[in-house]
């Protein structure tokens, strides 16, 4: 695994919103997915005194794939501005790697959920 790859994107708050990751190892053959867990996680900065979203991301060790997806229920905790995140992997807690990191720009929707 080599350091993480890098993809910023634009997102509408309250939107669904999701984007697949196919890891590869140093031959370019695909890594072996088997057996690990995946999280992808928003925060306002990177370090200390962050606040943290935890977003959905599901491991297919069958297709060696992780697909990642904000919600729109965790969307709405994403108010407009500029998020950074990462997504990881890990079969253990000696095996954990960084896949991808980045910057969110969040749009402020017009008809969000907080509408009457």
């Amino acid at each position: 695994m080599a350091f993480p790859g890098t993809y910023n994107f634009n997102y509408y708050r309250g939107d669904r919103y999701e984007f697949v990751i196919r890891p590869k190892n140093a031959n370019g053959d695909a890594f072996d997915l088997t057996g690990y867990n995946a999280r992808f996680k928003v925060a306002n900065q990177r370090g200390e005194g962050k606040t943290q979203y935890e977003m959905q991301a599901v491991v297919d060790g069958s297709a060696d794939t992780v697909t990642c997806r904000i919600l729109p229920g965790a969307g709405e905790n994403l108010v407009g501005g500029t998020y950074v995140y990462d997504v990881q992997i890990d079969s253990g807690a000696t095996l954990v790697y960084t896949l991808l990191t980045g910057s969110i720009t969040v749009t402020e929707d017009v008809s969000g959920a907080d509408d009457s």
